[in-house]
Parts: C-alpha cells; sequence; structure tokens
C-alpha cells in the first residue's frame, strides 16, 4: 500500500513538472517558438478552436514564425486572433500564411518576463507540496495498520522525491531564465 502510495505520488509530481515545463514554453523569449501559440483560441465558423488545430507552424528563421492554415478562409481569423492576443506580436498576411516576427526583447520586459516565468515555477512547487501533503495524509491514515518506523522510512522517501521534483523545476527555471536574458 505504501508503494502505491508514493508511486502514485511520482506520478503526480512528474505531472506537475510536465506541466511547469509546458507553462514555460508560452512565455515569448527573443526566439520564435511555436509553444507560444498554444493557448491562442480562434472563431472557427462560430465555435472557439486552438489554433494548432487549424494551421501548422514553421521556424524558418530565428526571429520568425510562419503560421500556415489548412483552410485559407480562416486566415482572417487566425490573424485578429493573434492580434487581440498578450503576445505583442503583429502577423504579417500574404494571403496565403502569416509571418510572425520576434522584436527584440527590451530589458524591460526581459524583467517582466522573468517574474512570469518565477510566479509560473512557484505555481509548480506549490503542485508538488500539495501532492506531498496530500500523500502524507493518506499515509498517517495507514499508521494504524502499519508500523511507524515504515511510514517514517515512506514519509522519507516522500520528501525526497518532492526534492527531486522541486530541483527539477528550478532546473527549468534556471533554463528559461537564461534563455530570457540571452540578447
Amino acid at each position: 500500500m505504501i508503494d502505491e502510495l508514493l508511486a502514485e505520488a511520482e506520478q503526480k509530481m512528474d505531472g506537475a513538472v510536465e506541466h511547469a515545463q509546458q507553462e514555460f514554453t508560452t512565455v515569448r523569449t527573443g526566439r520564435a517558438n511555436p509553444g507560444i501559440l498554444h493557448r491562442i483560441m480562434v472563431d472557427y465558423y462560430g465555435a472557439l478552436t486552438p489554433l494548432q488545430q487549424l494551421a501548422t507552424f514553421s521556424v524558418p528563421e530565428p526571429r520568425m514564425l510562419v503560421v500556415q492554415p489548412f483552410d485559407k478562409g480562416s486566415l482572417p481569423e487566425i490573424e485578429k486572433a493573434i492580434s487581440s492576443s498578450s503576445l505583442g506580436l503583429n502577423p504579417s498576411n500574404d494571403g496565403s500564411i502569416i509571418r510572425l516576427v520576434f522584436p527584440q526583447l527590451t530589458e524591460e520586459r526581459r524583467k517582466e518576463l522573468i517574474k512570469v516565468v518565477k510566479a509560473m515555477a512557484e505555481d509548480g512547487r506549490v503542485a508538488i507540496r500539495s501532492i506531498r501533503r496530500a500523500i502524507k495524509d493518506d499515509l498517517e491514515e495507514l499508521s494504524s495498520d502499519i508500523g511507524e518506523d515504515d511510514i517514517r522510512r515512506a514519509e522519507k522517501r516522500l520528501q525526497d522525491a518532492t526534492d527531486r521534483h522541486t530541483a527539477r523545476i528550478d532546473e527549468l527555471l534556471g533554463h528559461k531564465e537564461q534563455e530570457l536574458l540571452e540578447v
């Protein structure tokens, strides 16, 4: 039973780290990254549809992203959705594709984005600690059936898993900060 709880904790913590990593990709750096478009929803014939279901993305140059819709009729709606997003990008439409040129980030904007990324990392750490707390409560419920020593060892393993996953989020945060500070 203890091993099942610890395996569940590992799985949920892995999910929290993955989620944090996906959140990091939505933050715009100076380079073109199709991940920043994953949150954009397009009004496609009256239904809000994720952009990645309507188009393919390519990065022909480090600071340019090309969006090629499957349906040319959706081009104006895709352009409108990108323009109205908070990404700060100006789409350029040539009738068949949309080009997004990523301007150089200012120092002030870089610092703002670092704060955003740090908040995302903290959310990931909080999620991991919440998982630890829930599993620890489950372990304490088992304490009447299992010896105290086994519970203490399980709590130690749970804390080790928590520390490992928190360190992974910190490592991802460090990489993202370096990416943001890169000129």
